[in-house]
């Protein structure tokens, strides 16, 4: 069934709850997961989370297939992550330094998310929306407002750029424990 914005009056209010209801159900985990990622904290990724199908809910679904609905959950999503984190990044303080002495699968992850948040915005959610929430690059394209070749160079040039980060870090992590502070941890590379 087709809707315009102008039949929304007209139409039962259950038409548009069933929408955003569907979109919710098959979109959640996948919103979830990417959330998740970008703003590194579960509780704040749920909030977002039930932001994102709040906004769904109060809005028209746009006409399009199945695969531009889920273009458009993510493009919520990726804005309201965006906003977090400038928000984030206005309030934080000076990080503390860790000296602790961390297990190896720690560390790597700890460097995985950093290299990741190393990224420009636009590449860490291409990354991401590919990688966490499985969307297709005419997904990505949609949701990022980039062509489908940009979205396959950033991908493509991400990779590399990840690899390079964490070519160092994979390598120490496999001998078993590791400090995040060596020896020139305070000098600037």
């Amino acid at each position: 069934m087709t809707r315009s914005p102008s039949l929304r009056v007209l139409m039962p209010q259950s038409a548009f709850v069933a929408d955003a209801e569907l979109l919710f159900t098959q979109h959640r985990q996948g919103v979830l997961r990417y959330l998740s990622r970008v703003v590194g904290r579960a509780d704040a990724a749920q909030d977002l989370t039930q932001e994102v199908f709040l906004r769904v809910s109060r809005a028209t679904v746009p006409e399009t297939d199945s695969s531009g609905h889920r273009a458009w959950v993510f493009k919520i999503a990726r804005n309201l992550a965006l906003n977090h984190v400038r928000d984030d990044a206005r309030r934080m303080e000076s990080p503390t330094e860790v000296e602790a002495v961390q297990p190896a699968t720690q560390e790597i992850g700890a460097a995985i998310r950093e290299a990741i948040d190393a990224l420009a915005d636009v590449d860490r959610d291409v990354f991401l929306l590919r990688e966490s929430a499985g969307l297709s690059y005419e997904e990505i394209a949609a949701a990022c407002d980039l062509s489908v070749e940009a979205v396959r160079g950033r991908l493509r040039r991400v990779r590399e750029e990840l690899r390079h980060r964490l070519d160092a870090p994979m390598r120490t992590g496999r001998r078993g424990f590791v400090s995040l502070r060596g020896p020139d941890a305070g000098e600037n590379t």
